[in-house]
């Protein structure tokens, strides 16, 4: 298990603004454990760090003052939006204030005709498809669980469709942060590209808090294609899948999503989504495009995954069916849990060049079996970024040393790889010790930047570089 390390803590400076936020905020200021251990951390097996207070901000203008006020006393912000993350973004090792954005959810302006929308962090991708949906566009970037838009953009998140619609650097357009000192900035305007001055928007995509808070932002949009086609192949080896995988990318086919679930998980599924699939590794997949493109992009796949000895392909336009499939693979953190019923997850993302891929998938099968694991295996394998999921007796310490050891290991393998050690899940402080391992002094500047932005360190402390 994760000992994430503990800070120092400013006692009297943290005590000095909650008393002022209090005053302030009233009944949105809440300091019971409860929620404070809510707003540590939920998905992770990172040791909780509570905040010591959580305030519910609904505006810029609270925001900036909730920042200003810890600022002047030397206290701890942590940004939270959903509580979806894995790596241990909203610990507060130092304590501090959890600024929950939740009710921030407001989609601003919907600009149908430029293709972008105005929203607020805490509007989720979900509340913001259905809001987009009558008027034929949609947010694609697809992570998988319900999260905030603030939180996609502070990890950089991506999903399923980045293989076609690209991550969440590629779709947001600007954005309204509130900086350590409480200034509140704009990052760019609405303008499809600009060569005015340094690309702010993308400097805090991925910053994960720790430069500032993300009040607003500004989105790219699609169009809802004319017509989507689902399809499923299953294969017998994972090799094969991923040979079939590097092929469909190289030919161009204008593939929307690519993905692959081993053995393990393909099991998963079937028993908790209620399927009958083989029990082989399967390619789930979709094409976006006109009605004849789409049968056109299915059949050129189908030849391919025919050479690769792909069989029981499927592929089906029905909302119905195409849902169902999906709903399956957007499941799977819970299903695999249905594989040892009482264990916990670790879920644990790499990501490496396509030509890779089938090599560090089937190391990281043997590896997890070398050590007595059950790992099931799932990924966004279109470019190169799956995750593993070790599933631990959490009263075991000879198994959380091993799972601690197999995630060092995939770490270190996918670099060596001329890979990342996180796709899409970030750093956090999960991956801090391989951030390092990754990109060597660059993270000395990163640091400067950091120290140059956020002299006092209270944006998110203890997350990405080291303090």
């Amino acid at each position: 298990m994760v000992q994430a390390t503990a800070l120092p803590r400013n006692e009297a400076g943290i005590e000095a603004a909650i008393g002022i936020l209090k005053q302030r905020f009233g009944d949105r200021l809440q300091t019971g454990e409860a929620i404070r251990e809510q707003h540590g951390h939920t998905t992770t097996w990172i040791i909780n760090q509570m905040p010591d207070a959580v305030v519910f901000a609904e505006s810029t203008e609270e925001v900036a003052g909730i920042v200003k006020t810890c600022a002047e006393h030397g206290v701890p912000v942590i940004p939270f939006g959903t509580g979806t993350s894995l790596e241990g973004h909203v610990n507060a090792p130092a304590g501090g204030i959890s600024i929950d954005v939740t009710k921030m959810d407001k989609i601003i302006e919907v600009h149908a005709e430029d293709l972008d929308v105005v929203v607020q962090p805490g509007v989720t991708r979900e509340q913001l498809n259905s809001y987009l949906r009558d008027q034929g566009l949609f947010f694609p970037i697809d992570p998988g669980a319900n999260a905030s838009l603030g939180g996609m953009a502070a990890t950089r998140a991506s999903g399923t469709n980045a293989v076609r619609y690209g991550t969440m650097k590629d779709n947001v357009i600007s954005m309204e942060a509130v900086m350590a000192d409480g200034t509140v900035i704009h990052t760019a305007s609405r303008a499809k590209k600009s060569s005015a001055g340094y690309d702010l928007t993308r400097l805090m995509v991925g910053s994960e808090g720790t430069l500032g808070v993300i009040t607003e932002l500004t989105l790219r949009l699609q169009g809802i294609p004319e017509a989507i086609r689902s399809a499923r192949c299953s294969f017998p080896t994972v090799d094969a899948a991923c040979q079939a995988v590097m092929m469909t990318i190289q030919y161009g086919i204008p593939v929307a999503r690519i993905e692959l679930l081993d053995v393990l998980s393909v099991k998963a599924a079937n028993q908790y989504s209620k399927l009958s699939l083989p029990e082989t590794p399967l390619l789930l997949l979709e094409f976006h495009g006109s009605d004849a493109g789409v049968v056109e992009q299915t059949d050129m796949f189908g030849s391919i995954a025919e050479e690769f000895e792909g069989f029981d392909f499927e592929a089906t336009s029905s909302a119905e069916e195409r849902n169902k499939l999906w709903q399956a693979r957007h499941d799977m953190y819970w299903a695999s849990h249905s594989l040892r019923p009482g264990a916990k997850g670790l879920s644990t993302d790499v990501c490496v060049p396509i030509s890779r891929l089938a090599e560090c998938v089937g190391a990281a099968s043997a590896k997890a079996e070398e050590l007595g694991l059950l790992s099931p295996i799932v990924g966004h394998v279109g470019d190169g970024n799956f995750h593993a999921l070790p599933l631990i007796d959490m009263d075991s310490e000879e198994e959380k040393a091993k799972a601690d050891e197999f995630v060092a290991w995939l770490n270190e393998l996918a670099i060596s790889m001329g890979g990342t050690c996180t796709g899409e899940h970030g750093i956090g402080q999960g991956k801090r010790p391989y951030l390092e391992k990754e990109l060597g002094e660059a993270t000395r500047f990163m640091a400067a930047i950091k120290s140059a932005l956020d002299p006092q360190n209270i944006m998110n402390p203890g997350k990405i570089v080291a303090d």
